[in-house]
């Protein structure tokens, strides 16, 4: 099959017009990097980073309309389209604030390390984890509400920019709306103050995004969001130890992270590359959480220890950290986060709750002690 020419990918990009100026795509020079293989097309769209905060929303339009208009082209089987943004080596003012549901700062290699401060918000706890699989979204939700049902004031915050979760496990439809002083008001959901980049996408729309622009965004996720007062914020961090948690880790008031593993030995390799980052970077980690402890046979009551054995007991003990407590895996727990009725939420008397709402009180203790303590001279940066 004969390569599609990089020239009629050209021309049919140039039907697509650059938002914030009106003139197409290719004049203006957004297009880079096209690459044809075996009917696959992929290219670039660079965004001025001044221009991110006030093109907004209009951005990912952008890109899927640049897709279209290449998957038009006899031959082109796939199209792939990537924001991205790069902040020249000079340092620029921060552009002026709008209210957009996207990054507002200037973002790229060299995006400014100011701190994103919530001064409402009495403590902040990031939910980790070393790998995905593991249950931590589920676990996020469940540990949120049990805080919220213990009386706090919480918030619930959705890091993962690219697989949101939360919409679908809270069991939020509807979109967010603006404050009358422009910010983005959270969703209400079982008395939680919800944000997620979920919410501001469909839930099949890839978001098709580099580091820098996902950073931005988590960014505006956070300070842009009319939190209000709040006794904790409780951010579920997507899976591994890239740009996101390093941007939390230094630019927000972290209280502490809780970190949430299997008990089988791959996942606790993972859960201990999360434990040390957060150490490297003064983080206090308050506790080991154990998912999927056990399997618990519907029909018998009997314990199964599919995954082994207390092996994140071991692990915080081998570690020196405080050992948070485990939660069984049982189709209960699974069927109402598929559902959008989080056990917690929806069963809070039953058995397989009661484990988060202990699993809470030690949480919170935690961060009573973490706030409590001599604070750590603060890093050069």
């Amino acid at each position: 099959m004969a390569e599609i020419p990089e020239t009629l990918i050209l021309d049919a990009l140039a039907s697509v017009a650059d938002p914030g100026t009106g003139t197409d795509i290719v004049g203006s020079g957004m297009v880079s990097g096209i690459r044809v293989q075996n009917g696959h097309v992929t290219f670039s769209l660079e965004i001025d980073p001044a221009k991110v905060s006030k093109l907004g929303t209009a951005l990912e339009t952008l890109r899927q309309a640049a897709e279209k208009a290449v998957q038009g082209i006899k031959g082109v089987e796939r199209v792939t389209a990537v924001l991205t943004a790069e902040r020249p080596a000079v340092a620029q003012q921060p552009p002026p604030q709008t209210a957009h549901p996207m990054p507002r700062q200037p973002i790229g290699r060299h995006a400014n390390n100011r701190k994103i401060e919530l001064p409402n918000v009495a403590a902040i706890v990031a939910v980790a984890s070393g790998k995905g699989g593991v249950g931590k979204s589920t676990t996020a939700v469940n540990l949120a509400l049990a805080m919220a049902k213990g009386g706090k004031k919480v918030g619930l915050l959705d890091a993962d920019i690219y697989g949101p979760s939360l919409p679908r496990m809270m069991g939020i439809k509807t979109k967010p709306t603006q404050t009358e002083d422009g910010k983005l008001a959270p969703m209400m959901a079982f008395g939680l103050k919800c944000m997620s980049m979920g919410l501001l996408v469909d839930e099949d729309t890839p978001v098709i995004w580099r580091g820098p622009m996902a950073t931005g965004a988590l960014e505006q996720l956070m300070s842009d969001v009319a939190w209000g007062t709040l006794d904790v914020l409780v951010i579920d961090m997507p899976p591994g130890t890239g740009d996101i948690h390093l941007t939390l880790a230094q630019r927000v008031p972290l209280t502490g992270a809780v970190v949430v593993s299997t008990p089988q030995d791959i996942a606790l390799i993972d859960a201990r590359k999360g434990l040390n980052m957060f150490k490297k970077v003064d983080v206090p980690v308050l506790g080991i959480i154990e998912n999927m402890s056990y399997f618990i046979a519907p029909d018998t009551g009997k314990r199964y220890y599919i995954f082994g054995e207390d092996g994140a007991k071991h692990e915080a003990e081998r570690l020196g950290v405080p050992f948070l407590g485990g939660v069984p895996l049982v189709m209960q727990i699974r069927e109402t986060s598929d559902a959008g009725t989080p056990i917690v939420a929806t069963d809070p008397e039953s058995d397989h709750a009661k484990p988060y709402f202990a699993i809470a009180e030690k949480v919170w203790a935690a961060i009573a002690a973490a706030k409590a303590a001599p604070k750590k001279a603060a890093l050069p940066q």
